[in-house]
């Protein structure tokens, strides 16, 4: 589980195979085989470590659904290590689990912010709702104006100075995972087989009680 607050970003040190070698420095701070750490919104598996990098095992499908395959040597990802217990909770709840992958479309300047443009894979369109949360490279990011096929983002500088969104041009792309309620929720309502919250989804849920009659 992670909160799609960035630690710090990394860089692509080796790439052969299934083998993804990242340069970390925070990230690794009592790291161990087996840890859970999100690049750019995936979470992958600690395999290796040393003193300056760690070592992941990227699978096919993983290569195919996220933006992972597109990696070279050199290229900054952005990190996060799983949240701890007992941590403050500053983003959103976040899997690491790519939906699908989207492309920046257009970036205007707003006063010191930047309002971008992204449009969304059909895996996460259902999901996008005004001031609902999505993840973009593994950043927590509030949806503006959602429409049919894109929605916007407002980005502070700080975002842009301590994630690689700095260096992302329109045409690029971009993982996206879309909010873990909205998800559930939208699979128990199509799961009750209304297009609203059923008495049966109500019932089953604890939220009324069943008919008597």
């Amino acid at each position: 589980m992670f909160t799609g607050i960035i630690e710090e970003v990394g860089s692509i040190r080796r790439r052969k195979g299934c083998d993804l070698t990242v340069m970390a420095d925070s990230v690794l701070e009592g790291i161990k085989p087996g840890d859970s750490i999100a690049i750019d919104g995936a979470c992958m598996t600690v395999v290796d470590f040393s003193d300056e990098d760690f070592l992941v095992q990227v699978s096919p499908e993983s290569f195919d659904r996220t933006t992972l395959g597109d990696l070279k040597v050199g290229d900054g990802v952005n990190l996060e290590r799983a949240m701890a217990l007992g941590d403050r909770f500053g983003g959103h709840i976040v899997q690491g689990h790519v939906d699908g992958v989207g492309r920046i479309d257009r970036v205007r300047r707003q006063g010191d912010f930047s309002l971008w443009t992204f449009s969304a894979p059909a895996e996460v369109l259902p999901y996008l709702v005004p001031k609902g949360s999505i993840t973009i490279n593994g950043i927590s990011l509030t949806i503006v104006n959602p429409g049919d096929e894109s929605f916007d983002v407002a980005i502070i500088p700080k975002t842009l100075d301590e994630t690689t969104l700095c260096s992302k041009r329109p045409g690029d792309r971009v993982n996206m995972e879309a909010d873990v309620f909205g998800k559930h929720l939208l699979h128990y309502i199509r799961q009750a087989g209304g297009s609203g919250l059923t008495r049966e989804l109500l019932t089953r849920h604890g939220f009324a009680k069943p008919d008597r009659g």
